[in-house]
């Protein structure tokens, strides 16, 4: 079950991507599989573990590193090589202007919680090194760049969400929890789609 709930994980954000072209669908499916995943296989992971750091400053890096991601992408956003129609896009994808808001809420404040349990706690190791769970962790993300950004950024994204994925781990072995990985994981996603949001 352990490797074969990626892959059903890929399958979710495919459908809402490809299939239902809409945000949300493919947001909520993608946690539903991981819901449904971590009841099915009972990890031994207490949920207290999100709520866990033994060092204050694991927190404060991280949170201050990964809040970073959002204004890099603002400011060096020719840089990306951003589709022309991205407002027309988000727009198609379920994202107008009244659904910007909840969605962005959403996605900051739960989908930390959710990735990083399943990611970084259910498939995540104490390897200092790159795995396999890193690559899935940011292989995903590449669905939902097809189309709205070239070829270069996406490669480019993909290596950043690889680091990002293989520092959380890091960050969770060191700090025997997962709250710097949350809490950074959130200044990530709310500095990157507010970054999104004021482009668009």
């Amino acid at each position: 079950m352990k490797w074969i709930a990626p892959t059903l994980v890929y399958l979710a954000v495919g459908l809402g991507v490809f299939v239902f072209h809409n945000a949300w669908v493919a947001l909520l499916a993608f946690h539903l599989v991981i819901i449904a995943s971590l009841f099915l296989a009972r990890p031994n992971l207490p949920i207290s573990v999100l709520t866990k750091s033994n060092n204050l400053r694991w927190v404060i890096l991280s949170v201050l590193l990964c809040g970073s991601s959002g204004l890099t992408l603002y400011f060096l956003w020719e840089y990306f090589s951003v589709a022309t129609d991205l407002s027309i896009q988000v727009e198609s994808f379920g994202l107008n202007i009244s659904a910007w808001p909840a969605f962005i809420a959403y996605f900051t404040f739960v989908n930390p919680f959710i990735e990083e349990y399943f990611w970084r706690g259910y498939l995540g190791n104490s390897t200092k090194g790159f795995s396999v769970s890193d690559l899935l962790y940011a292989g995903y993300h590449g669905l939902i760049l097809i189309d709205k950004v070239q070829f270069g950024p996406i490669i480019y994204s993909l290596i950043a969400l690889i680091t990002a994925g293989w520092f959380w781990r890091q960050i969770a072995r060191e700090d025997q929890g997962l709250l710097a990985p949350v809490l950074s994981h959130m200044a990530a996603d709310l500095t990157i789609l507010l970054a999104i949001y004021w482009k668009t």
